[in-house]
């Protein structure tokens, strides 16, 4: 089963609208269309910091907005620093645009924070409603100790407590349907040419 995830954003007036557009999650998605941008990190969770530095390296103007995060670390300002990224404090309530892109982001005590795109670390949930008569019932995914998801437990291979029931990542799925494409492809050369 490759029932693929739900993303779940952040409650911010405008992000919804937004995104896949300008408000983005990956670097290696989205991060070359961005580079050399204004990019804001909206810091909901721990997996700021690491959005933080990976964007860094496509653009020199990185800014966290630290949101609901958790506190930063010392070692983890230290390095901001260093590199050039900067951290606004406070409450992110808006995502701006015009008619054409993101513009920046308005701030609870009212200030602007100008950007061309926002990054947003999704709470991913599983599709997995499909399962449930199976007995499979998602789980929490955890990263520092914050929910960033469910998936359903299953071994290294992806198989789950149910015998005959795997379960496959977005890329693990898209390598099944590759592959299965290809044997289609085998099953109709083999059929068209036995006739």
């Amino acid at each position: 089963m490759a029932t693929g995830l739900r993303d779940e954003l952040p409650e911010v007036a405008g992000l919804a609208e937004r995104w896949g557009i300008d408000v983005l999650h990956c670097p290696y998605c989205h991060g070359w269309e961005v580079r050399d941008q204004q990019i804001g990190i909206l810091a909901t969770g721990p997996g700021a910091v690491h959005q933080a530095l990976l964007f860094r390296q496509l653009s020199g103007h990185v800014t966290v907005l630290a949101h609901s995060a958790p506190e930063l670390t010392h070692e983890q300002r230290e390095q901001f620093a260093a590199l050039g990224i900067a951290v606004v404090e406070g409450k992110v309530v808006q995502v701006e645009a015009d008619d054409n892109a993101l513009t920046g982001v308005r701030l609870a005590d009212g200030a602007r924070v100008p950007l061309d795109a926002l990054i947003v670390a999704p709470r991913m949930t599983a599709n997995a409603e499909l399962l449930a008569p199976l007995g499979l019932v998602p789980v929490e995914v955890t990263m520092g100790g914050q929910v960033t998801g469910t998936q359903i437990q299953a071994d290294p291979s992806g198989a789950t407590t149910v015998p005959g029931v795997w379960v496959a990542g977005n890329a693990a799925g898209a390598a099944i349907n590759a592959d299965l494409a290809a044997k289609d492809a085998t099953r109709a050369v083999a059929a068209a040419t036995s006739r």
